[in-house]
This record gives structure tokens, C-alpha cells and sequence, in this order.
């Protein structure tokens, strides 16, 4: 990913809860078979040392993508954050020199690292455990694993494979209209809160 150095961020803890805001990723495996992307729901677990930390996520035991992880392949998950298309009309700028054009703002982040396959079936159910408590929470009535029938969700396990990769590199992009006057960003806060877009808290 090309990161200017306006837009980089590098704080770890920063990236660390932007992928927990936006915990469903794409996981990207490319070798000699290919590329192949996966669209999951990670979870991302860190000590608080600094360390970028462990993602975890669960595949179909039916995706046959799983199997090019068995070497600890070399792999990438992308997290997508908000984003949103930025009007000239909103730079205060336009009216004094007519030199704008329109842009669009984002945030990303990239994690990479190796992975490594877990089918471990207490493993598996922990993780499942974390995954959904974690969006069940908030509930009123939250869901837990243990709901279900144990025979079902046993059944079920035996259908995933669980992936654990230990992130080697964190590339954070935050592009919040850095590069532009004050006035402007203050402009292009107040058009994208007017349309109710979620990057305006993004913008400083």
C-alpha cells in the first residue's frame, strides 16, 4: 500500500483498535497457485507489550485455500475503515482560486505476517467463543456459543480450520485531508457530517 507520509499512521495502539472497530477483513493468500481473498471476522489478540500482536479467524474446512497454509505461508489481511468521496465544493479555497478537485478519504490498515493452522477442537470453540461474545455483548439478550446443542456446534467445528497469524508488520493509512488548509478541513468535516458520513470524526 503507497503511504505517503502525511497520511501514515504508526501508532500501534492506534492500528491495534482500528482493526477491532473493524474486525471483518480480507485474508489474501498469493503463491505459485495464485491469489486468493477471503472475506472473514478477525479477532485480534495482543499482550499490551507494544507488539503488533496475534489475528485469529476461522475458515471453511470445504475452502480449499486452508491447505496452502500448511508451510506457515506468508499472507496479508486488510481492514477497511471509513471512507468517503470529498467535493471541491466544500474547500473554502474553490471560490478564491478555482484550483480543486475532488479526492477521496479512507482508512486502512495492513497486517502481515505468517500463518499457522489450528484444528485443535478446544481451540476452536474458544475462538468461537471470543468472536461472538465480543458482538454479542451488547445485546439485550446476547447469544452464547453454549446455546446450541453440544453435539451441533461439535459437528460444526469439525467443519472450520482455525488460523492464527503473528502480525510482522502494521501499515496504517489514515487519508483525512492532512494536506489540506485548515479551512478546508474544517469545510470538509462539516460537508461529510451534513451527509452523515462516520469519516468526519475521522477528520482533525
Amino acid at each position: 500500500m503507497h503511504v505517503p507520509s502525511q497520511f501514515r499512521e504508526d501508532d500501534t495502539q492506534k492500528l491495534q483498535q482500528y482493526i477491532n472497530d473493524y474486525s471483518f477483513g480480507l485474508f489474501i493468500v498469493a503463491d505459485e497457485q495464485g491469489i486468493e481473498a477471503t472475506h472473514v471476522p478477525f479477532c485480534l489478540c495482543s499482550n499490551g507489550s507494544g507488539s503488533p500482536g496475534v489475528l485469529q479467524c476461522h475458515l471453511a474446512r470445504s475452502n480449499p485455500v486452508w491447505k496452502r497454509l500448511q508451510n506457515g505461508a506468508n499472507v496479508l489481511a486488510v481492514f477497511q475503515g471509513p471512507d468517503a468521496y470529498v467535493s471541491p465544493s466544500w474547500y473554502p479555497s474553490k471560490a478564491e482560486t478555482g484550483r480543486v478537485v475532488p479526492t477521496w478519504n479512507y482508512l486502512a490498515v495492513h497486517a502481515e505476517g505468517h500463518a499457522n493452522l489450528i484444528e485443535d477442537a478446544t481451540w476452536l470453540k474458544e475462538h468461537l467463543h471470543q468472536l461472538t461474545d465480543r458482538h454479542e455483548s451488547g445485546r439485550q439478550q446476547p447469544w452464547s456459543v453454549d446455546d446450541a446443542p453440544a453435539d451441533y456446534t461439535e459437528r460444526l467445528i469439525k467443519g472450520i480450520v482455525g488460523v492464527e497469524i503473528t502480525i510482522e508488520k502494521l501499515t496504517g493509512k489514515l487519508k483525512a485531508s492532512q494536506n489540506q488548509t485548515e479551512s478546508n478541513r474544517a469545510g470538509v468535516k462539516q460537508g461529510l457530517a451534513d451527509e452523515g458520513a462516520a469519516m468526519a470524526e475521522l477528520i482533525s
